[in-house]
């Protein structure tokens, strides 16, 4: 976590130091404080499926229905930017979310926690991307999902361009705005005075069989893609968190050969972390230009169609 104002659950277990190795989900959301009720749904749908950490009766023998799902969670603030702030995510939602949950490509732009998310003046939303490492005879995959609701913009006004110009749609796809589009950005920046609450979270993850140290560097520095994608990032009005997941499908041993010379795993481990924080930005990135208007302030797409053509 970084910045002034997150909203957070979980988030102490997942400390290096701490006794738990594993999750079993991750619940990403809006409703700033309200909306981390939405990760109960997420364990209430893990506990009947027999997903937990198995715990014992005080005083008795283990009992297989005695699992304590982990769920940690982050939050966006986007009360009240449909009208309504009685308006958040129940624990209903997260049970919805987990039962729809499935492997692939996954929606992005306003869906889901993205709906209320704003940045810089401009509609926010859901965006994800992802690469791949060649080590010899492996191939490591990374993937991030972010939600982008920052107080800081994802667009340099002066080019009119995203900060880290690609996405999952390739980098070197953008073309550059017109004057008028250019100049209905800046509108639409100066609109939003002084900065709302915020937050940017997401996930990184990785096939790599990572220790839990490892795996808590990598999400610290997911934090450099916001760095790199949002300006200003981490602000007191930005809660940013980022979870990071390591699902240890491939080992990073120093046996791969072609690293063994210059680092061994260490090197490997380097080019995971290196690529992590590119993923990331461009996983912001992607959130800005497939953002659609929903009755909030206008979407990148709307202000500069040519940037899309």
């Amino acid at each position: 976590m970084r910045g002034g104002g997150p909203g957070t659950r979980e988030t102490d277990a997942l400390r290096p130091e701490t006794l738990v190795q594993t999750i079993h989900a991750v619940c990403l959301s809006g409703g700033s404080a309200y909306g981390l009720a939405a990760a109960d749904g997420v364990a209430r749908w893990l506990e009947a499926r027999g997903l937990g950490v198995p715990v014992s009766p005080p005083g008795g023998d283990a009992d297989p229905a005695w699992i304590v799902p982990v769920v940690p969670a982050a939050v966006i603030f986007d009360l009240g930017r449909g009208g309504d702030f009685t308006r958040r995510p129940t624990a209903e939602f997260g049970e919805l979310a987990a039962r729809r949950a499935k492997g692939g490509r996954v929606d992005v732009g306003s869906v889901g926690a993205g709906i209320g998310a704003v940045a810089g003046g401009l509609q926010g939303g859901v965006g994800t991307a992802s690469t791949s490492i060649a080590l010899d005879d492996v191939t490591l995959t990374i993937g991030s999902l972010a939600v982008v609701n920052a107080a800081g913009s994802v667009v340099d006004l002066e080019t009119g361009l995203p900060f880290e110009p690609g996405s999952r749609r390739g980098p070197g796809r953008l073309r550059a705005p017109t004057a008028g589009e250019r100049r209905a950005l800046v509108t639409a920046s100066e609109a939003l005075r002084p900065p709302p609450l915020n937050t940017t979270i997401g996930v990184i993850a990785t096939s790599a069989a990572l220790t839990k140290a490892e795996s808590c560097k990598l999400a610290d520095i997911a934090h450099d893609g916001i760095a790199r994608a949002v300006r200003p990032s981490h602000t007191q009005f930005d809660g940013d968190t980022v979870f990071s997941l390591a699902t240890g499908q491939h080992e990073l041993t120093d046996v791969v050969s072609g690293f063994r010379r210059s680092g061994g795993r260490e090197a490997a481990l380097h080019q995971v972390l290196t690529a992590a924080a590119t993923c990331f930005a461009l996983a912001c990135t992607d959130a800005l230009l497939a953002a659609t208007l929903v009755g909030g302030p206008p979407a990148y797409r709307d202000l500069c169609p040519s940037v899309l053509r």
